[in-house]
């Protein structure tokens, strides 16, 4: 640690003493410059500085607390070095806007988890659903947002969702959906769109509301459902979504896709035999006399 007075601290210093003020207080080279200011600047406020000179606290951590002071706040609340200045800012305008800060005030809680909880608290909602150090800002978003629409957020406030998984299950939830059919951690996001968004269009997703299909499988079903074609020929765990894909368009062209329905062949295989049979099936043109 650096024990010599610079010049910027000697600055400070003479300041004070110009001022009349009791520079004991910061007079120390364990205070940089720029913490001697605020230690200064409350001085000549009439603060009790005692509160936050100490060189634990960084410039920027003093500014909150003189803030809060200057205020006339209870800063004792954030004036704690364990918590960031982004951190005491989120507590300070929640005593500004005289909420019960103790529910946030938690080193675990970083500054964007304090901000939503913080404006849950503004809106009256219920934020014991979601101040939890482990749910991350945007899955209390999420959870906040819910309950501002009034929505059972009860079905997505749960650890075992991320935050995605919980986005799909209240995209649902706003829709009208019945997302029990969907609302399951063995399922991820991309699996729940896709059963989502066959339930927009009124398909039966029980033909492809399986977690064993991954979402593009699960897509090429849900498209073969609403082309109005027999999905039960390929709607099958032993074809891949190329595979699917294939025997999809064979389907909507109306060819037989038994004739290539075999997991054995992959897909440009299966392609070369769709494109024949549809060959086949197109009408001869008659010969020019």
């Amino acid at each position: 640690m650096n024990l010599t007075i610079d010049d910027y601290q000697m600055e400070e210093i003479r300041l004070g003493l110009e001022e009349g003020l009791d520079i004991s207080k910061y007079a120390d080279p364990k205070f940089n410059y720029e913490q001697m200011w605020e230690i200064r600047n409350g001085l000549e406020k009439g603060l009790d500085v005692s509160i936050y000179a100490n060189p634990k606290f960084d410039d920027i951590q003093m500014y909150e607390i003189r803030r809060g002071l200057e205020d006339g706040l209870d800063v004792s609340v954030y004036a704690d070095p364990k918590f960031e200045w982004l951190q005491m800012l989120q507590i300070r305008r929640g005593i500004e806007d005289g909420l019960d800060v103790t529910i946030y005030s938690d080193p675990k809680l970083d500054r964007d988890q304090m901000r939503e909880i913080r404006k849950g608290l503004e809106k009256g909602l219920d934020v014991s659903l979601y101040a939890d150090p482990k749910f991350n800002w945007n899955q209390m978003r999420l959870i906040g947002s819910g309950l501002e629409e009034g929505l059972d957020v009860s079905i997505y406030a749960d650890l075992k969702y991320n935050d995605d998984q919980m986005y799909e299950i209240r995209m649902g939830l706003e829709e009208g959906l019945d997302v029990s059919l969907y609302a399951n951690p063995k399922y991820d996001w991309n699996q729940m769109k896709q059963i989502r968004n066959g339930l927009e269009k009124g398909v039966d997703v029980s033909l492809y509301a399986d977690p064993k299909f991954d979402d593009e499988q699960m897509g090429e079903i849900r498209i073969g459902i609403i082309k109005g074609v027999d999905v039960s020929q390929y709607a099958d765990l032993k074809f891949n979504d190329e595979q699917m894909w294939e025997m999809r368009k064979g389907l909507e062209k109306g060819v037989d896709v038994s004739q290539y329905a075999d997991q054995k062949l992959d897909w440009l295989q299966m392609r070369e035999i769709r494109e024949g049979l549809e060959e086949k099936t197109k009408p001869k043109k008659d010969k020019e006399r």
